[in-house]
């Protein structure tokens, strides 16, 4: 059913999905833990954003000081260029403004720019974000906001899923480091994979494997099972395969796979395929099967076809990934069953490289 949250955004053209503040912190945390300056003195674009609904902005803003930032950059996206009815309203921040311009507000995209104290109040927060309208519509793509993408040190951001190769050629383009949003199977795309075989780019470290909410506009509709209102009024829908991709160093992804040797494995696994049959063999790769991360051996000195998953738990100092998905013959790694097992990466041990 959270698959299908997926779909029906694609069916109904949106890709309005905010993310919950919690799981934000929880990654930048991770980032922290591991390196407390990581954020120190650089500046943070955050695009695709809608400022004002953004939890990704309340949490840079609100936490600004603390992080050490230089500057902290969110731009939205012009409503007029959204699908008209997922429209979210224009809130009172900015009508009340003195800068509202009727016209603009609908046609353009907004800019947040954070630097300095502008309450007099001793802190740079939240409440000390300027604002002003964006010359075009807010498109990454943009050359204005392509200028932004130049300025920064680190991207950050929930992109739209249907773009997510876009946004991500966008930022390795320009070669900034980042944190973004994405779909488990993204992996699957070549330039994704080719990225995380030459360790360009990795899994984050909070998410390992489930699904996660995000907040959408009140307007939409999608009649899934995946969708609820919270006791705030929010709706919100569930989604499956969610990771975060990046190039920060984080600890998880030096902490070593705890592994058995391939006797113990057979004898001790709790997969029924495994204690049976044993690691079975691939006929178009010299490669054994291992179905499950938890049954890697320790012992075996050749290649392995793991599952995607892996990668949730890949340690770049213990493992090297070989290539992705294809035998010898340069089609689906296939067993003797004839059956080919879903997308599987190629890995050996390290010492055996």
């Amino acid at each position: 059913m959270a698959k299908q949250s997926l779909t029906d955004a694609k069916k109904a053209k949106f890709d309005e999905f905010y993310t919950q503040y919690h799981d934000i912190e929880k990654e930048m945390n991770a980032y922290l833990d591991f390196n407390k300056d990581v954020f120190r003195d650089k500046t943070v674009l955050l695009p695709c954003d809608d400022p004002e609904w953004s939890n990704f902005t309340k949490y840079f803003a609100q936490n600004f000081e603390r992080l050490g930032l230089k500057k902290l950059i969110s731009t939205s996206y012009a409503p007029d260029s959204k699908p008209q009815e997922l429209n979210l309203q224009l809130t009172l921040f900015e009508t009340a403004s003195p800068k509202f311009d009727k016209a603009k507000a609908r046609a353009n995209g907004k800019i947040y720019t954070l630097t300095r104290d502008t309450t007099g109040d001793q802190k740079v927060n939240v409440e000390d974000l300027e604002w002003e309208y964006l010359k075009g519509d807010g498109d990454f793509r943009s050359a204005e906001v392509t200028s932004l993408r130049d300025e920064a040190d680190i991207i950050i951001t929930n992109p739209p899923f249907s773009l997510f190769r876009d946004f991500l050629e966008w930022i390795v383009s320009a070669d900034k480091k980042m944190v973004i949003l994405g779909n488990m199977n993204a992996i699957t795309y070549k330039e994704v994979f080719r990225l995380i075989k030459d360790n360009k780019l990795w899994l984050g470290e909070s998410i390992h494997s489930g699904d996660r909410e995000f907040e959408v506009p009140q307007s939409v509709d999608t009649h899934s099972a995946s969708l609820r209102i919270d006791e705030h009024g929010k709706k919100l829908i569930r989604v499956d395969g969610i990771r975060w991709f990046t190039n920060l160093d984080h600890g998880r992804r030096h902490q070593p796979l705890t592994l058995m040797t391939e006797g113990d494995n057979i004898r001790y696994s709790k997969y029924k395929e495994v204690k049976e049959k044993g690691y079975q063999r691939y006929v178009n790769c010299d490669a054994i099967e291992v179905p499950h991360t938890t049954s890697i051996p320790s012992d075996y000195a050749g290649v392995m076809g793991v599952p995607i998953s892996f990668l949730s738990k890949y340690n770049p100092d213990q493992f090297e990934i070989v290539r992705f998905r294809h035998g010898d013959d340069g089609k689906d790694v296939k067993l003797e069953n004839g059956t080919n097992p879903y997308f599987r990466i190629l890995i050996r041990h390290k010492r055996a490289s």
